[in-house]
């Protein structure tokens, strides 16, 4: 009698089974199925330059809500998730070893230097112990075979040209059907435990009741805030109208963790706003979640042409220009204490929940490397850190935009903090929701404390330098925003931090996913 053909699906930012070819090919491949998470030591150790904790509390939770949740829906369809401490390579390796008729492990393809030198080493152990390998790819909206480049070297620099040119020649893939009952486990396998924030040194943090983000991991969730924001509120025929909001849960789709995650496919969301779009309405917004999924898309072919070019200091565009690494300066940048309300308050949202809205994080992009000319990658490093929704590729490149070493045909593009901050915070209500010290500081006047006659400051019971930081650095074309200048001791540094001086404004780009981004769709 032949022995089981068995397969094992090695899970990693893919944490669902919706629109997931490895669940797709494997039913038709094996007679069991091995779904297989590790929890790999190498995520929890520091990040490469500055060895910030590379994954932080607020990531690690909504990580081990969508096992759990994953984990959930597999039992319902007969199958489990074997979760498994250790690295994926030498998990495999004492998984086929005590299985003994493994016939394949599929999984898929990833782009950044360590999730690629994990396939590799899946890749060696697999041809020593004689199993095959089946890959996918699976993380985008357009697959990487449809794109209408002869080869990625041919990938264009500006993402404009990118878009004119999928969105003319390539189509969307339909989505793999969801498998009604998946083939079991092998007899005797046990799934394992799901491990603790504390079994993986880390603490279990508390939710904030101010978090634009208070949602729960987990494919589950990502489908249902799809239903809530499309089908239930319509909140997506507004989209491009209110994507630009700090407060609240429905100012943008709020699907980058999920997406981050694997936990919701960018095809089904596709395929989800054509159906909307049929069915109730098309319009600009509709479209803009659309656009916004293509950056995404864009961000992790450039990585795939890039390589590690993304990480190193001079960029993309091999410029080299005077960074510096001040850690008082960085310190102050991180912990929301610079004394620019905007990016402090910004700063404080994502230090209390893993979160920031795109509008956000431009503009604290821009002041760590414009304002203060601070090393982008300290920004890179905190952002993969604390953020939730941290996905290699959009991080790294949304910060290689923001430091002008990326891909951005114009140069010398700098957020004006004060501007930014009354045009989209316009009577304060955002930062003195994350900036106690300033709640008494009425309407607009809140963005530039350091402006206010003596009196006014004595009246909100502020005390610069005391209760609420002078500027650890001003810029001239903030000046343009209110009439006197700045009073009492202002900061030594005025005005001239950075690579580029020039007070250029940028027309915003629209990228809600990541920077929105992950913009923060």
């Amino acid at each position: 009698m032949a022995s089981s053909r068995i397969v094992i699906c090695l899970l990693r930012n893919d944490l669902r089974l919706h629109d997931n070819e490895l669940f797709f090919w494997a039913q038709k491949n094996a007679d069991h199925i091995v779904p297989l998470y590790c929890f790999d030591p190498r995520h929890y150790v520091g990040t490469y330059n500055f060895n910030f904790p590379k994954t932080g509390p607020f990531r690690l939770r909504f990580l081990l809500d969508s096992v759990r949740d994953l984990r959930n829906t597999l039992l319902s369809k007969g199958s489990n998730l074997v979760v498994r401490r250790g690295k994926p390579e030498e998990v495999v390796a004492d998984l086929i070893k005590q299985l003994g008729s493994v016939s394949s492990v599929a999984f898929h393809e990833e782009v950044a230097s360590e999730e690629l030198n994990v396939e590799k080493k899946v890749k060696e152990v697999c041809a020593q112990m004689e199993v095959k390998v089946h890959t996918c790819w699976g993380s985008t909206l357009f697959h990487r075979d449809d794109l209408p480049f002869p080869h990625m070297a041919r990938l264009p620099d500006v993402y404009t040209e990118f878009r004119k040119a999928v969105e003319s020649k390539s189509r969307v893939r339909p989505v793999f059907p969801t498998p009604d009952r998946l083939n079991s486990l092998p007899p005797g396998l046990e799934g394992g435990a799901i491990p603790t924030a504390e079994d993986l040194e880390q603490t279990e943090p508390e939710t904030d009741p101010r978090s634009a983000f208070p949602c729960s991991g987990g494919e589950s969730q990502a489908l249902a805030r799809l239903k809530h924001y499309f089908w239930d509120t319509d909140a997506v025929a507004t989209y491009k109208e209110t994507r630009n909001g700090l407060i609240g849960v429905d100012y943008s789709t709020k699907f980058s963790p999920w997406l981050a995650m694997g936990c919701i496919s960018p095809r089904y969301i596709y395929h989800q706003i054509k159906k909307y779009e049929q069915e109730r309405t098309a319009n600009q917004s509709t479209y803009w979640v659309i656009f916004e999924l293509l950056w995404r898309d864009y961000f992790k072919f450039v990585g795939v042409k890039y390589g590690n070019k993304m990480f190193f200091i001079k960029g993309l565009q091999d410029k080299s220009l005077p960074w510096k690494r001040d850690t008082k300066l960085f310190d102050a940048w991180k912990e929301g204490r610079t004394g620019v309300p905007f990016v402090d308050a910004n700063m404080r949202e994502l230090a209390m929940t893993g979160f920031m809205s795109n509008r956000g994080r431009q503009n604290v992009a821009s002041f760590l490397t414009k304002d203060l000319g601070l090393d982008w990658r300290m920004g890179a490093e905190w952002f993969e850190y604390l953020l939730i929704d941290h996905d290699v590729c959009s991080n790294y490149g949304n910060w290689l935009y923001s430091a002008g070493i990326g891909n951005d045909p114009r140069e010398n593009r700098k957020f004006n903090m004060i501007k930014q901050a009354l045009d989209y915070d316009s009577n304060g209500d955002y930062v003195r929701q994350w900036i106690p010290e300033l709640t008494a500081v009425r309407g607009g006047d809140v963005h530039t404390p350091w402006n206010l006659s003596s009196a006014a400051l004595s009246r909100a019971r502020v005390s610069l330098g005391e209760t609420y930081p002078t500027p650890i650095v001003t810029a001239p074309e903030w000046g343009r925003h209110f009439n006197k200048k700045p009073s009492g001791p202002g900061p030594s540094q005025k005005g001239k931090k950075g690579p580029s001086h020039t007070p250029k404004q940028h027309r915003d780009r629209g990228i809600d996913f990541y920077f929105s981004k992950s913009k923060n769709l």
